[in-house]
């Protein structure tokens, strides 16, 4: 014996259903004969293989010398969907005693047939080892499904391609349980030399019959797509009426659709039709003969994309019944056809013609490859399948805690100077940030908006963070319900009446909300900051930029072209200006400050000079702080709110005067309202997140 862990003769069941896999199980089934010291055979038959109308075709396995253990009939005649259903179920019935009383050690189950899906089921529940032949492979129709699924069911793999075996391995099935071996009707079709193919081809289709100058026909029903491939069947038929050549045309196999096909061909008079001869069935070695010598073959069997192609026989292949195929040269496909002429163009085109031979599904040497892999198969190795999955990230937990962490926004800052995009957890953590120079012209900002975005979507997949839609923060007035930014501040050029969801939304294909900063930070405050919780607050951001409340009716220029605003005296630019304007008059710097002659002066310059004990900047930052308090008294008188959040950068430099200039200016039933520095680091952002995290989770959670 072979060194398989094995002390006794392999015990085989080959199971075989219909003419076409015995074909295919018939060189395997004598290689196992012919070595009694390894293997014991026995022989099931079922399905179409016990039925007159198909043949009986039993028959030939009985005159092939081989003993038959067991007939089961297991087909409900119909031929219709219902009736494969039942079939199976009673195929599912029947097997048990069978297997039973057999024991086999394994069992070698073919194809993609429905007979076949239930040998597969009914072993593989009995704890019996399945060796399927040629899985891996595509066609189409259901066969492709019912394949597929002997694949999962089966222990050991025998495929016919190099690209049959790597479907095989992206199926996950153990790659040491695989064999390429080609198929096993190769080992015959390619030592095929008969030399007497004339007394065959006058048997099957008459004394004045040439080689090369007839047509073998063999046409099955499509189930997923019965209706459409009973018409095909008529059209092929006319075209061959048309093109007047004797035909032999072998009956449809038993799937449903089958009894439609054959009145189709018992309406047009196919078995009377004196350049026609209809059979039931053809023994496979005279089959051969008559594929290799004939001037075509037609139709959608697998036959004619598969063996044929071992004699470079032309082949007209019609419909999406083995539209998956590899295929040699020889064949040439209609997909569809909406008249006779197609196929009659095609008749025209491939009759009489000679191709290479194609080995694409064998070399003539599968049959002892596949016997030697009988021989390693261990019985005492576990029966239990192992599938090869491909690596994959380590399972992360599904609880609600870990949802919510994942769960993100795209947030994007419209800055009067910078540009920034960052990936915000439903948290508010901000899981990583890109910072560009905001471009001056609106064609190069929206470039590198897309830009910035698709990268920071592509990162977010690897950062396992699953985007629900992107929020953009943007200074100036903002229409949010259109997602178009209406009029810009003057930081900000060429951006007025820009439509920022549209050009966001068609690239990364997700749901996009613009609003201005002020409301974004307040967004922020409520969903991450100080203002959770609270029905009614109030932010104020101190930035580059501040607001247009006017404090003061003789103050100064505003950008706006208003006088007295709050931004012309507390934001940043206001600040920077005044910073310079000292400077200028070299009043700024004092002992233990100094500013680089390539260095802008700006407000921290300013603020730094304060802390320093320069008198004139404390006193600008006093009126800066007294304007902004202003400010925060007259939104205190107006909307009565219950907490006021200074945000931004200079928040902390101001909010000792504001509380001094509400105790001083406020009304008493206003007085107590705090006012406190928020605590977040980049509001805007978290604001625009904060708009996609709320929107978009809300029907979840």
């Amino acid at each position: 014996m072979e060194k398989n862990g094995n002390n006794r003769k392999l015990r085989v069941c080959v199971a075989t259903c219909n003419r076409a896999d015995y074909s295919k199980l018939a060189p395997i089934m004598f290689g196992i004969k012919t070595e009694p010291e390894f293997f014991d055979l026995d022989v099931v038959v079922l399905g179409s293989h016990l039925i007159d109308d198909y043949g009986n075709t039993y028959r030939m396995i009985e005159q092939d010398d081989f003993d038959i253990n067991t007939r089961l009939h297991t087909i409900v005649r119909g031929e219709d969907e219902a009736a494969m259903v039942e079939s199976v179920g009673l195929a599912l019935v029947k097997l048990p005693d069978v297997l039973n009383r057999l024991k086999p050690d394994i069992m070698i189950v073919h194809g993609d047939r429905f007979d076949a899906l239930a040998l597969a089921t009914s072993a593989a529940l009995m704890n019996i080892r399945i060796l399927h032949i040629e899985g891996g492979e595509v066609s189409g129709t259901i066969d492709d499904s019912i394949r597929h699924a002997i694949t999962k069911l089966a222990h050991y793999h025998v495929c016919c391609t190099r690209s049959a075996e790597q479907h095989l391995i992206s199926m996950c099935e153990d790659h040491d349980r695989i064999l390429l071996a080609g198929c096993p009707s190769y080992d015959k079709l390619l030592c095929a030399k008969n030399k007497d193919y004339m007394s065959i081809i006058r048997m099957w289709l008459g004394d004045d019959v040439k080689p090369k100058d007839y047509i073998v026909a063999l046409q099955h029903p499509v189930t997923t797509d019965i209706k459409h491939s009973i018409k095909m069947f008529e059209l092929t038929l006319d075209a061959l009426i048309s093109f007047n050549k004797r035909t032999l045309v072998l009956f449809p196999n038993i799937d449903a659709g089958s009894k439609e096909m054959v009145r189709v061909m018992r309406k047009k008079g196919i078995e009377h039709h004196p350049n026609f001869r209809a059979v039931k069935h053809v023994p496979f070695e005279q089959f051969i003969q008559l594929v290799a010598h004939a001037g075509c073959v037609i139709g959608n069997s697998s036959c004619g994309v598969r063996e044929v192609g071992a004699f470079g026989t032309p082949v007209i292949n019609l419909g999406t019944r083995q539209i998956g195929r590899e295929t040699g040269e020889n064949v040439l496909h209609v997909r569809d056809a909406d008249t006779q002429d197609k196929i009659l163009q095609a008749l025209h085109l491939q009759f009489g013609k000679q191709y290479p031979c194609s080995k694409i599904y064998g070399d003539g040497n599968a049959v002892p490859r596949i016997l030697k892999f009988l021989k390693s198969i261990d019985l005492q190795e576990p029966l239990q399948k192992k599938f090869c999955f491909p690596p994959v990230k380590d399972n992360i937990s599904q609880d609600i805690d870990h949802i919510l962490e994942t769960l993100s926004a795209l947030a994007v800052d419209l800055g009067g100077t910078n540009l920034r995009v960052a990936i915000v957890s439903m948290k508010g953590e901000i899981v990583k940030k890109y910072t560009q120079f905001n471009p001056k012209t609106y064609e190069e900002r929206i470039n590198l908006i897309l830009q910035m975005c698709v990268e920071a979507a592509a990162e977010a997949v690897k950062l396992n963070c699953r985007i629900l839609g992107i929020g953009i923060s943007t200074g100036g007035r903002v229409n949010p319900r259109e997602g178009v930014v209406l009029h810009s501040t003057k930081l900000i050029q060429e951006w007025n009446s820009v439509d920022l969801r549209t050009p966001l939304s068609d690239t990364l294909h997700l749901p996009v909300w613009v609003d201005n900063d002020g409301n974004c930070a307040a967004m922020a405050e409520r969903k991450f900051g100080q203002g959770k919780g609270l029905e009614n607050f109030v932010t104020f951001i101190t930035g580059t930029e501040l607001g247009h409340l006017v404090v003061s009716l003789d103050g100064p220029d505003c950008s706006c072209g208003s006088h007295g605003c709050i931004e012309a005296y507390a934001s940043g630019m206001a600040l920077q200006k005044e910073a310079k304007k000292l400077h200028d008059e070299d009043l700024l710097l004092v002992e233990g400050m100094s500013v680089p002659k390539d260095e802008a002066v700006g407000a921290l310059h300013l603020i730094q000079a304060a802390k320093l004990g320069n008198v004139k900047a404390q006193s600008i930052l006093r009126t800066a702080g007294t304007a902004l308090g202003l400010g925060v008294v007259n939104i205190l008188h107006t909307v009565n709110p219950s907490l006021v959040i200074l945000s931004g950068i200079l928040a902390s430099h101001y909010i000792h005067t504001v509380k001094d200039v509400i105790r001083q200016q406020a009304l008493s039933s206003v007085q107590d309202v705090d006012v406190v520095v928020s605590d977040l680091v980049d509001p805007a952002l978290l604001g625009a997140a904060s708009m996609v995290l709320d929107y978009t989770t809300r029907r979840i959670y």
